[in-house]
C-alpha cells in the first residue's frame, strides 16, 4: 500500500479488493462495502475530521466503540453483528498489512446472536401439499399464466432445498444422469458445488415444462447452456421475479397465513428440511443436501423436530388426568 491507502476509505477499498479471491455474491461485497462506509463517516464525526482524512492508524477501541454504538441505535442486532463481523475482518486485514499494531474490536461489544430456529410452512404439515395441489389446478391468476414453469419453480426448491440464487443458477446441462437416476448439480455459497438427486415425479415435471416452453415460444430445442428458469418473455428468471411469483402462489394457494415472517421463497427449504428431519433424516445428510459448511445448521431442523423429545414430554403423569377430563363422557 501507499501513503495514500492509509487513509480509512483507501485500506477499505483495498480490503474489498482482497475479497475477490473468496468469491462472494456481489450481495455480500455490497453488504461489506455499506458497512465499512457507514461506520467511517461516524468515526470520522467522532474524531471530527473529514472521513476521507481519517486515517487508519488513528482507530482505537474508543472511537470504534463510539461509532459503533451510534450505529447500532437504530439498527436491528443481526445488522450490528453483521457490520461488527465486516469491520473486524477488515481491520484483522489491516494488522496483517502492517497498518495496525492490533485489531480494536476486541473493545467493541456485540449483541448476543440468537438461535436461528427453522421457519417451515405452519401449520400439520400439509400447507406445500396443498400449495402444489391448487397451483397445478390453476389457481394462480395472472396476466399470462404458466402453469407448467410455476410447478416447477415451487416442487424444485420442496423436492432439493435449493437456495434462491442457487434455484436460479440451474442450467439444461445442470440436470445429469439416466432417467430415474437423474440429479442437479448446484454452485452453492462460496462456490461449492453440490450434486442433488431428483426423482422420476420431479423428472416429468420439468419435461412437461420444457415441451410447454419451446412451445410457448416457437422453439425447435434449448442448448445446454439455456437457464432452467425464465419468465413469461423466455428471459432468465430473476430474485425478484422468482419472490414475486412465490408470493403470488402462496397467496392464490390460500396459504399465506402459513408463511412465516422473514421468509418467501426460503420457506421452502426450510419446509424441505424440516419435513425430512421428521422422517429420520440426520444431521450429516442435511449438511450435505442443503449445502451448509457445518453439520450444526442440520442439527437445528433435528432439534425442532425431534420425535424422542415429544415422546418424553408425552410421558407426563398430567396427560393422564387430562386424557379423563377432555375424553368423551366426562363430568
Amino acid at each position: 500500500m501507499g501513503d495514500r491507502d492509509t487513509c480509512l476509505p483507501g485500506a477499505a477499498a483495498e480490503f474489498v479488493s482482497s475479497l475477490r479471491t473468496k468469491k462472494l455474491s456481489p450481495h455480500t461485497v455490497a453488504a461489506y462495502q455499506r458497512d465499512l462506509h457507514l461506520i467511517t463517516r461516524l468515526a470520522a464525526a467522532q474524531a471530527g475530521v473529514p472521513a476521507e482524512d481519517l486515517a487508519v492508524e488513528h482507530i482505537t477501541g474508543r472511537l470504534m466503540r463510539s461509532a459503533f454504538a451510534d450505529f447500532a441505535e437504530p439498527r436491528s442486532p443481526a445488522s450490528v453483528n453483521r457490520a461488527w463481523s465486516a469491520w473486524n475482518q477488515f481491520l484483522t486485514f489491516c494488522v496483517a498489512e502492517g497498518l495496525l499494531e492490533g485489531n480494536p474490536m476486541a473493545a467493541v461489544p456485540r449483541p448476543k446472536q440468537p438461535a436461528k430456529a427453522p421457519k417451515p410452512l405452519l401449520g400439520d404439515g400439509s400447507a406445500s401439499a396443498t400449495l402444489l395441489r391448487r397451483i397445478a389446478d390453476g389457481a394462480r391468476e395472472a396476466r399470462d399464466p404458466w402453469v407448467e414453469r410455476d410447478l416447477v419453480v415451487l416442487a424444485l426448491a420442496l423436492v432439493t432445498g435449493m437456495r434462491s440464487a442457487e434455484l436460479l443458477g440451474i442450467t439444461l446441462g445442470s440436470i445429469g444422469g439416466a432417467p430415474g437416476d437423474r440429479r442437479i448439480q448446484v454452485i452453492g455459497k462460496g462456490g461449492k458445488a453440490r450434486s442433488l438427486p431428483i426423482e422420476p415425479p420431479i423428472e416429468h415435471l420439468i419435461d412437461g415444462y420444457l415441451r410447454s416452453r419451446l412451445q410457448r415460444f416457437g422453439l425447435d430445442t434449448l442448448p445446454r447452456s439455456a437457464p432452467l428458469l425464465v419468465d413469461t418473455r423466455n428471459r432468465p428468471l430473476q430474485r425478484g421475479g422468482l419472490q414475486y411469483l412465490v408470493r403470488q402462489c402462496y397467496r392464490y394457494a390460500g396459504i399465506n397465513d402459513r408463511v412465516q415472517r422473514g421468509t418467501l421463497v426460503h420457506a421452502l427449504r426450510h419446509e424441505f428440511a424440516t419435513r425430512l428431519a421428521e422422517r429420520g433424516a440426520t444431521a450429516h445428510e442435511l449438511m450435505e443436501l442443503l449445502g451448509h459448511s457445518s453439520i450444526v445448521t442440520g442439527q437445528a431442523y433435528i432439534a425442532s423436530t425431534a420425535r424422542e423429545v415429544r415422546n418424553a414430554a408425552r410421558g407426563n403423569p398430567a396427560y393422564g388426568v387430562l386424557n379423563d377430563l377432555t375424553s368423551p363422557g366426562a363430568p
